[in-house]
């Protein structure tokens, strides 16, 4: 479920509670989280709505000054249904507070180290962690283009990876490129002893 800026400043600041979409079938679902550039939201209820059912006090709540406004913006097509969707920030993206994290245990080293000998273990490529985290540490900053060609991987393929090593607090994204974040030097610290 996209957002735009305004709406999740919005949901920020808790003067919008709502939103609405037709879809085909809700891509969000109550008692998940979605992430966004504000933190996570909590999705707290995702319920079918007929559009007379909308009030003004509804659009409001989702950010429109009226109810016309509201279904004016909505998206159109058959086989669509309208739903309203309850939602509010539950808190900061958890990868954040993990990447800040420059202390690791001896459990949580080995509990990374066991996720990312899985990555590697079920990777059509084979091996892979160890060298994009070696690639991301000693060239923080280089496109994921140029990365690939420094480690040795397809560049799509490397994009869709460097997300697992995010979920784990070990990488973070920069315009352009990425680096180790605290956590990932903390860990390759860590294992290197």
């Amino acid at each position: 479920m996209l957002l735009n800026r305004q709406t999740l400043q919005g949901i920020a600041d808790g003067s919008i509670t709502l939103a609405f979409r037709r879809w085909l079938r809700p891509t969000v679902k109550a008692g998940t989280q979605l992430r966004t550039e504000i933190g996570e939201l909590a999705i707290e209820a995702v319920e079918p709505i007929e559009p007379t059912a909308i009030t003004s006090a509804a659009a409001r709540k989702a950010g429109y000054e009226n109810r016309d406004e509201l279904l004016a913006d909505l998206r159109t097509g058959a086989g669509r249904t309208l739903y309203r969707i309850k939602l509010s920030l539950a808190g900061p993206d958890r990868r954040q507070l993990l990447r800040e994290r420059d202390k690791l245990s001896a459990g949580e080293t080995v509990e990374i180290s066991a996720k990312l000998a899985r990555f590697d273990q079920f990777s059509r490529v084979g091996p892979w962690t160890a060298t994009v985290l070696r690639e991301i540490g000693r060239h923080p900053g280089l496109k994921a283009g140029d990365l690939a060609i420094e480690a040795g991987f397809d560049k799509e393929w490397l994009k869709v990876n460097i997300r697992k090593l995010k979920e784990l607090g070990l990488t973070e994204s920069l315009q352009p490129g990425y680096q180790l974040s605290a956590r990932g030097e903390a860990y390759v610290i860590a294992v290197r002893k």
